[in-house]
């Protein structure tokens, strides 16, 4: 973990915190800083903070880099696309929650980064949004992301406006789960992670397994996932000692 240089990495008290450590680019992605995300996500478990050095989350994808990329060829640009979109994946994919803790600015690939999180929770003074129309761009993969977090017609307002919207916004269209104050903001997340991290993890793993297996099924598939998890969640042992307390307590 120590060989990390765009990210800061640590464990503290079951929960494994991930920071964006590029402040003096408010936090912009490079190929650098998204395969130390990736490789942290697979070196964990636990459940995991993300959050931003600095005064913002993360402002996208770092147009210098961009910008050296214009004599690439369209093999070049989606290898660098794909990059990022591995790197949702392997959220998505992680057993744990990831609760994205936003200070600051989100924007573009930055508020994709967060929406890819589990959970987000967001200053009062946060701002997200998806800015790229105003420079010619498409948010490409995020939009696979936003749609799922809010309706299509806010998302396509969103999309095509480049409209930065305040924190508060963001909660009442869905997009975030929870505003908390600036001043108690960092004692809010870790209140909440712990809670999280106190729950099972067999249990939670499944649940955010099943969850998103459920976006491509029908309605008969998704039910017949769901027998075969409930099953599964039987048999772990976090079930059977569970269902022992509660029976002792009665």
């Amino acid at each position: 973990m120590n060989s990390f240089q765009k990210i800061l990495y640590q464990v503290d008290r079951g929960i494994a915190r991930i920071t964006l450590n590029r402040p003096e680019k408010r936090n912009a992605l490079n190929p650098e800083l998204i395969a130390e995300l990736k490789a942290a996500l697979a070196a964990t478990d636990l459940p995991i903070v993300l959050s931003g050095a600095g005064a913002d989350f993360c402002s996208g994808a770092d147009l210098g880099g961009l910008h050296g990329m214009t004599e690439a060829t369209v093999m070049d640009h989606m290898s660098s696309a794909r990059a990022v979109a591995d790197l949702f994946l392997a959220m998505r994919r992680h057993p744990r929650p990831i609760i994205a803790a936003v200070r600051g600015r989100a924007l573009a690939g930055g508020c994709g980064l967060a929406t890819a999180a589990d959970i987000i929770l967001a200053a009062e003074s946060a701002q997200f949004g998806y800015p790229e129309v105003n420079i010619g761009f498409v948010p490409a993969m995020v939009m696979a992301i936003l749609r799922r977090s809010v309706s299509e017609k806010r998302a396509f307002e969103l999309l095509i406006s480049g409209e930065v919207i305040p924190a508060q916004t963001a909660f009442d269209i869905g997009m975030i789960n929870r505003v908390v104050a600036d001043d108690t903001f960092d004692i809010e997340v870790d209140s909440y992670a712990s809670k999280l991290a106190s729950k099972s993890a067999s249990a939670v793993a499944l649940s955010k397994r099943l969850l998103y297996q459920m976006d491509s099924m029908g309605f008969e598939a998704a039910l017949e996932a769901g027998v075969e998890v409930n099953a599964i969640a039987r048999m772990t042992e976090d079930y059977k000692l569970g269902v022992e307390k509660f029976v002792k307590k009665r």
